[in-house]
């Protein structure tokens, strides 16, 4: 696949995970929905990995590292979001997140030496500024914040250097000669793993839901949210660098809103229009390429 078609990908099916993912709420802790997901995820992986007839094993030193990869990306990354989610409005968890523009960027200069190239901090304060006011009405709406809110503001932040961590790691792996599709598969596990025994020693019910919706969407975010968002989104963040690959969480705000639109009526108003424009050109000014 080209690196628009990896984009392109990565961005649709994230996007469209933000209707999905509310069919997963209900009976079911969202922990423990996390810990099923990728769980399932890791299956669905190494079964493909496995009747291309690619070697699903590694190396044991290699399984710190890969362990590392899928508490950071998996774990504490997704259990963050879902807890600041309790406490906080969703558009300024999409906020905040949309900050791995500078994570990534500030990650692979303090870990591989990379160059932040000029237009990078240009175009993520562009594209942050975007999904600021395409959530403008949902923020203003947070009129007082109180403890509760700060403490899902911190643990949104934290969320969000987990995952550029976790990009880093991944970055890591790879380059030591890991194959993308089961790296994946076995960072997966770990990370379902480690949110399983967070579930535990939270005290939440390892509960399952049987309903066509719970299963339809455990499905769709295994395979469609997981396996194939994620391998689309590694595979472009090893080819382009993961300072550009994270401009999806500039673009994934704009496939929700269209999303909402077209399911729930959602009503456009003049910031919503300038916020697209704004995370459209921060995104294309990320991604430009170099000149010659």
């Amino acid at each position: 696949m080209s690196n628009v078609a990896l984009y392109l990908a990565a961005v649709l099916i994230w996007g469209s995970t933000w209707l999905v993912i509310k069919f997963q709420l209900g009976t079911v802790p969202a922990i423990v929905s996390v810990a099923w997901r990728f769980a399932l995820a890791s299956l669905i992986l190494l079964l493909y990995a496995g009747g291309l007839r690619r070697p699903v094993h590694f190396a044991l030193r290699h399984h710190p590292w890969i362990a590392l990869q899928g508490i950071l990306m998996f774990g504490l990354n997704y259990i963050g979001v879902y807890l600041a989610e309790q406490s906080l409005v969703s558009g300024l968890v999409a906020v905040v997140f949309s900050l791995t523009v500078f994570g990534n960027a500030i990650g692979m200069r303090v870990c591989f030496g990379t160059p932040i190239r000029a237009s990078a901090f240009p175009a993520a304060m562009l594209g942050v500024t975007g999904v600021a006011l395409i959530f403008g009405r949902e923020l203003l709406s947070m009129r007082t914040a109180g403890a509760k809110e700060l403490q899902g503001l911190l643990t949104a932040v934290a969320a969000t250097v987990f995952a550029s961590l976790g990009n880093m790691v991944a970055m890591r792996n790879y380059r030591q000669g890991l194959p993308i599709i089961q790296l994946n598969a076995w960072s997966m596990l770990y990370g379902a793993l480690f949110v399983l025994v967070v579930a535990l020693a939270l005290r939440e019910p390892l509960a399952f839901e049987p309903s066509f919706s719970y299963v339809a969407s455990l499905l769709y975010l295994a395979l469609f949210g997981s396996a194939l968002a994620f391998g689309a989104y590694v595979t472009l963040m090893v080819r382009i660098g993961p300072d550009r690959a994270a401009y999806t969480a500039v673009a994934i705000p704009i496939v929700a809103l269209l999303l909402s639109t077209l399911f729930e009526g959602l009503r456009w108003h003049i910031e919503t229009v300038t916020g697209v424009m704004a995370c459209v050109g921060g995104t294309a000014l990320a991604l430009r390429r170099r000149a010659a």
